[in-house]
């Protein structure tokens, strides 16, 4: 009786808290470089929670709690900000239909693709401080944006596989 009293009082509050935990651990796990569900969480929460400090902090929170572990580092500022576009991208989304899902990871992907490298650029000594350098900064992260294209679209599809199955779930306990 108590535990249900509990769980029906904050129930709201934990798939955000099981987010941040898997979004943390999903970053010490190995995996191709770039390739995590970051971005699309970040898109998802948006869209989902329509609280954009709920989602802001799901997103920056989980990426704080894996930079305890893997170190902070110079581009940081760059990666959150990035990342808390997405959560603005996601929160402008009606509906999870493909288009949107194609359009919002591809240009939350681009969008962070522009910002980490313009950071990697401006915070490291990698580059020529140049307009030249900054060209190759670009260049250079090509490789990399694949995976995070790729990675965005597919996590997006299974949020939306799993909002969709668990929409319907809801339907069904409804009208039996």
């Amino acid at each position: 009786m108590i535990m249900k009293k509990f769980y029906k009082k904050y129930q709201f509050y934990l798939l955000p808290i099981f987010l941040i935990f898997v979004l943390s651990f999903s970053r010490l796990i190995p995996h191709p470089s770039n390739f995590t569900p970051i971005i699309a969480t970040g898109i998802f929460a948006g869209f989902y929670f329509k609280q954009f400090y709920l989602s802001l902090l799901i997103v920056i929170f989980s990426m704080f709690i894996g930079d305890l572990f893997l170190g902070f580092h110079s581009t940081m500022f760059f990666t959150y900000i990035s990342l808390s576009a997405a959560v603005v991208v996601g929160f402008f989304i009606k509906d999870l239909k493909f288009n949107k899902i194609l359009y919002s990871g591809l240009s939350s992907s681009i969008i962070f693709y522009v910002i980490t490298n313009f950071g990697v650029w401006f915070s490291t000594a990698l580059y020529e401080k140049s307009l030249t350098g900054l060209m190759q900064s670009y260049i250079m992260a090509i490789p990399f944006f694949h995976n995070t294209l790729i990675s965005t679209l597919i996590y997006l599809a299974v949020f939306k596989l799993v909002f969709d199955l668990s929409i319907k779930k809801i339907i069904i306990k409804k009208y039996i």
